[in-house]
């Protein structure tokens, strides 16, 4: 049998267009004599519609888009994901994959229903009943979503139940995968392996189809793949877009080379924020840092050198260097610049505020007034320009607080914030970023001779206990067994905690690693005194 493996990029909630991708990518598949073709999970509406699954109207937009599906009698047959209605008792949804043909519909139910990280699928859904297979001509399908793969020995350990092993004991001839599976540093490989490991256990060839494409903060790679029964890697799709692969199980296949790019994930996550929002123009507020620089890099890349505006907003304590090598950047980079000072307008607002608190010692509030101007030129130019403004935070000055609330966290996106500033200093070596903004002691500027190892310990140090504590959720105790200072250790873990309440206010941040900040997966109270066991 020929099977196709069609990794779209839908859009939520855009019926329309997401049907129009299935029929291409079905019409595509037919010419290449597929006779099956499968979809990504919940491919028909986009994944995830979170609460719109809780209204009548987009469930019933549901049903319309599978039936204009179920209407193509000379298309190929589809495994399409959908949400689907449920009767009896329980959540009111299954999470489903319906294999359409001729006008059947032979509709399979997830499984294994995923609560962890950015997941929260049993807001929504009822889990799946028994392993049923599917008939498809002479063979017997095992059609599985997502997280039933999740199991075996590279599994995540999370289930006592193994949807795979069930449908192989049925007799199943060959197992697909259909799922929205967002990208991390190192996902594409762990699938693989997961893959590989359930085709040798069973013998039994299986086939893995994922989304493409970014939806809020997550990214989805693409990267679908089939191996055979021996685990031999047989078929793979393109990283970061649509592609259509069609495979008899035959030939030798090699993941590309780009599969697990960290660069190329922020693009697209960038790209398909702006376009799935409709606005084509970003702002970037160019200090002459490290962080800004790569932002409006990645920018370029996203949405084209036309489509990219660079601001320079010198303030009172701003190094004529910081401008020139703004400048040069925007120069390199063939995008628009602007030049808008801000002293003048800091200084009448210090007066206007002297008359509240009198005279006090220069500190915070002086320092946060000038990121708080610069954050309202950006959204004013942003406003006239009808533009989205790109927040420039890395992961590590974001976990630290580091930042100024309606200040420099002003802006729609956040491409950088799942990215520690040592890995930022590593993706800007591809881009050509003036040397000096590199070399430079990193600065906010916001006082004389400010730099920000004056209140955070060196980014070696701090990413290393970051990691520790946010990923792999070491015990501040195992964190200084690691070879970290104990002050050090409880002075972030509890600067961490502190910073919560502006997290919680910060712009969307597109997930990269196994463990973001917000609605990329790490969701703490504001109001906590165990300030992650350093307290």
């Amino acid at each position: 049998m020929k099977l196709a493996l069609a990794q779209t990029n839908p859009v939520v909630g855009d019926f329309a267009g997401n049907v129009a991708r299935i029929r291409e990518m079905s019409r595509r598949a037919a010419a290449a004599g597929a006779q099956l073709v499968v979809f990504p999970e919940l491919s028909i509406c986009g994944y995830m519609p979170r609460d719109l699954l809780e209204e009548p109207s987009f469930l019933d937009a549901c049903e319309r888009a599978l039936d204009e599906i179920a209407a193509d009698r000379d298309a190929p047959a589809r495994l399409v994901g959908c949400p689907l209605r449920a009767e009896g008792p329980g959540k009111p949804l299954v999470n489903a994959a319906v294999l359409v043909r001729g006008g059947e519909r032979i509709v399979t139910a997830k499984r294994l229903l995923p609560t962890y990280d950015v997941f929260d699928e049993r807001r929504y859904f009822r889990p799946g009943g028994e392993a049923d297979l599917v008939r498809f001509g002479g063979t017997l399908l095992g059609v599985t979503i997502c997280e039933d793969m999740w199991t075996g020995e590279h599994g995540q350990g999370l289930y006592e139940g193994d949807p795979v092993a069930d449908l192989v004991e049925a007799g199943a001839h060959l197992v697909v995968n259909l799922s929205a599976s967002p990208y991390a540093r190192g996902k594409p490989a762990a699938r693989r392996r997961i893959v590989e490991e359930h085709a040798r256990r069973h013998k039994v060839p299986f086939a893995f189809v994922n989304m493409a494409g970014g939806n809020d903060q997550l990214i989805f790679d693409g990267n679908s793949f089939a191996v055979d029964g021996g685990g031999r890697l047989v078929a793979h799709g393109a990283a970061w877009g649509e592609d259509l692969v069609v495979t008899d199980m035959s030939r030798a296949a090699r993941p590309p080379a780009d599969g697990d790019d960290v660069g190329k994930a922020l693009v697209l996550g960038i790209r398909d924020y702006f376009l799935k929002t409709g606005f084509a123009d970003a702002l970037v507020g160019l200090s002459g840092g490290v962080d800004s620089a790569l932002t409006a890099c990645l920018a370029v890349d996203a949405l084209g050198k036309e489509h990219v505006t660079g601001v320079s907003m010198p303030g009172p304590f701003s190094a004529p260097i910081s401008e020139e090598d703004a400048r040069a950047l925007a120069t390199s980079l063939g995008i628009r610049f602007h030049v808008v000072p801000i002293t003048a307008q800091y200084e009448r607002m210090r007066e206007a505020l002297r008359g509240v608190w009198g005279e006090q010692p220069f500190g915070v509030a002086e320092e946060n007034l000038q990121a708080r101007l610069r954050g309202v030129v950006l959204m004013a130019l942003a406003n006239r320009q009808r533009a989205l403004v790109l927040a420039t935070s890395n992961k590590s000055e974001f976990a630290m607080g580091y930042a100024t609330l309606y200040g420099d966290m002003v802006g729609a996106l956040a491409p950088l914030t799942d990215l520690y500033k040592t890995e930022v200093y590593e993706l800007a070596k591809r881009y050509p970023i003036p040397e000096r903004t590199v070399t430079r002691a990193p600065t906010a500027e916001l006082r004389p001779n400010q730099t920000d190892q004056d209140s955070l310990p060196p980014y070696e140090v701090l990413d290393g206990i970051l990691r520790l504590h946010l990923e792999e959720r070491l015990r501040p105790a195992e964190i200084v067994e690691q070879g970290y200072d104990a002050a050090t250790v409880h002075r972030v873990l509890k600067a961490v905690s502190l910073a919560e309440y502006k997290r919680q206010q910060s712009s969307p941040v597109l997930k990269v690693t196994g463990k973001a900040f917000g609605l990329g997966g790490r969701r703490f109270p504001i109001v906590e005194r165990f300030f992650g066991g350093a307290g």
